[in-house]
């Protein structure tokens, strides 16, 4: 791992895959992803989502007319079933999108797996089992690079100049904090990310509304590398005169993909499963400061004609993301000085936002990784701040750190609220907004893309654009999700009757005590937000009325 690893992960965790990896010695448990044939037998339908998707998950691919597919559908059970009777055979974790399994075994082992009837091939990526969490690293030291300019807004603290350099700052004064909208972060671990200061809110106001170590298992995730917890800070922190988060009322999941101790091609797949489990959440945005280019042998590095965005796993995963409607952004990586100077994965990936890196006086931070991409695709996608950004570290002090790591997280927060502003549009008409109105617009380069993008100019072209037609009919009834909550933020799904209609919403708890009311005009459209506010942990009923009509749904507060 280099020195400077903490500059972004996309330089100090380069890993990667490619076809044809080699084969594992007999008795050494190494992880293998298998493939199966096809999903034959399969419990599941593609007319019955709720199945295997959350309404939430469900709902983001209504609003955006994304059909649920074949590919959505989980793994065969028999199939599982099958690899899991193989002694020896230790299934880490199964993926819908690319119709396999995760197994750790020995080579030996891999051979009966290998064997079974529903296997199509399968491709060695790493060791295994779990390796044991490392010590925490330490936090961040500060560069000597100063140039940066001090924020003057007194509430922002030392993030002013960054929030204000993409606008953020004019989102936040227009409303959108991100609000109702769910982000996850893939890391390396998130250690103090539950106790110091800036991030409290989060914790207060019950907004982390998952956690997932895909490294280790289970759900543990303050634990391993501090970068995390930087890159959380950029988009959740909040606090008033000393720190500011682009997105800081955004609720969020944490995952931890990333062994930041080696460099295995095993990563790519934690990405991969990573990105499943928020697609099944509901998840709306996905921010990843990783990248994988090398990594340790005996496995051979990515190459370039690697970067065509359909190559390498973690590549495939981003751009399958993107397909169920989940906007991706993605650090470009730390490799501008290297003779490797290209984009990392899955920055190469279509339909993402790929982010470099400048200062605070909007100049190309050397580190900051070039395109095109192989397929000669403009890359990096857009720009922010990446050098002596502030972040909060797992003490919770406040440094300065370079890297596209930094960069990435201050994007997404953006792109969440301007989400949030234009909850109708797709993930790919957010994106369209935000690149042509970046800075760059009308003459991109594969050095800082688009540019750097502006709130205010985005959210304008955002207003004129159509959104896409909700996939299917309206529902009969009212729906509302997330249910269960933990925020106070819910979104109700109109039928087609209610969406032209103005609504009285009372929320009533299990004693029949109206403890919120609110009226809403005509909504227009499929979905409205409801705002719940702080509620006690119990049951409770939304009752909408309208027209001398009344729905009532019931809901739980987590």
């Amino acid at each position: 791992m280099p020195t400077f690893w903490w500059r972004a992960l996309a330089l100090g965790a380069l890993l990667g895959l490619s076809g044809g990896a080699p084969a594992a010695a007999q008795g050494t448990v190494r992880r293998h992803l298998v493939y199966f044939r096809d999903k034959a037998g399969t419990p599941y339908q593609v007319g019955q989502p709720a199945a295997f998707l959350s309404a939430r998950a469900v709902a983001r691919r209504q609003r955006q007319g994304i059909a649920v597919t074949a590919r959505d559908l989980p793994v065969s059970p028999a199939y599982l079933a099958q690899v899991r009777a193989v002694a020896g055979a230790q299934v880490v974790f199964a993926s819908r999108w690319l119709n396999a399994v995760l197994v750790a075994c020995d080579s030996a082992v891999l051979a009966r797996v290998q064997a079974l009837p529903a296997v199509r091939q399968a491709q060695t990526l790493g060791r295994g089992p779990r390796p044991a969490a490392p010590p925490a690293a330490p936090a961040p030291a500060r560069t000597a690079q100063q140039t940066y300019a001090v924020g003057t807004r007194a509430d922002y603290g030392k993030t002013f100049a960054q929030d204000q350099l993409i606008g953020a700052v004019a989102m936040h004064d227009a409303g959108y904090r991100g609000e109702g909208m769910q982000i996850a972060i893939f890391d390396a671990g998130f250690p103090g990310a539950n106790a110091v200061a800036p991030l409290q809110p989060l914790f207060a106001q019950q907004r982390v509304l998952g956690t997932r170590n895909f490294v280790d298992g289970g759900r543990a995730v303050y634990v391993r590398n501090s970068h995390g917890t930087n890159c959380l800070s950029l988009m959740g922190g909040e606090q008033t005169g000393v720190f500011m988060g682009t997105a800081p009322h955004a609720s969020y999941h944490l995952c931890i993909t990333e062994d930041a101790g080696s460099e295995k091609p095993v990563e790519e797949a934690n990405w991969l499963a990573a990105a499943e489990y928020a697609d099944s959440v509901g998840v709306d945005v996905i921010s990843s400061s990783l990248g994988y280019t090398a990594f340790d042998a005996p496995f051979p590095p990515h190459t370039y004609a690697d970067l065509d965005g359909r190559t390498a796993i973690g590549s495939q995963a981003a751009a399958m993301a993107a397909r169920v409607g989940m906007l991706v952004v993605s650090a470009a990586g730390n490799e501008g000085t290297q003779a490797w100077r290209y984009v990392s994965v899955p920055a190469d990936a279509d339909s993402i936002i790929s982010v470099g890196a400048v200062d605070s006086l909007r100049r190309h931070a050397a580190f900051s990784s070039y395109g095109p991409t192989a397929d000669g695709r403009i890359k990096p996608t857009l720009s922010a701040m990446g050098v002596a950004s502030a972040v909060v570290t797992a003490t919770g002090a406040l440094v300065r750190g370079n890297g596209t790591s930094y960069a990435c997280p201050e994007l997404a927060g953006l792109a969440a609220g301007l989400w949030q502003a234009h909850p109708r549009l797709s993930a790919q008409q957010i994106i369209e907004a935000l690149t042509r109105t970046a800075s760059q617009a009308t003459a991109p380069d594969n050095v800082l893309g688009y540019g750097i993008p502006d709130f205010a100019a985005a959210d304008a072209y955002a207003a004129a654009l159509v959104p896409p037609v909700p996939l299917g009919p309206p529902p009969a009834r009212l729906q509302l999700y997330p249910n269960p909550t933990r925020t106070g933020e819910l979104r109700l799904v109109l039928p087609l009757d209610w969406q032209n209609r103005p609504l009285d919403v009372r929320i009533v708890d299990a004693r029949g005590a109206v403890v919120r009311r609110q009226a809403l005009a005509p909504a227009g459209a499929p979905e409205v937000v409801l705002s719940a506010g702080s509620l006690a942990k119990g049951t409770y009923l939304c009752e909408v009325s309208s027209g001398g009509q009344k729905q009532t749904v019931r809901f739980v507060q987590q």
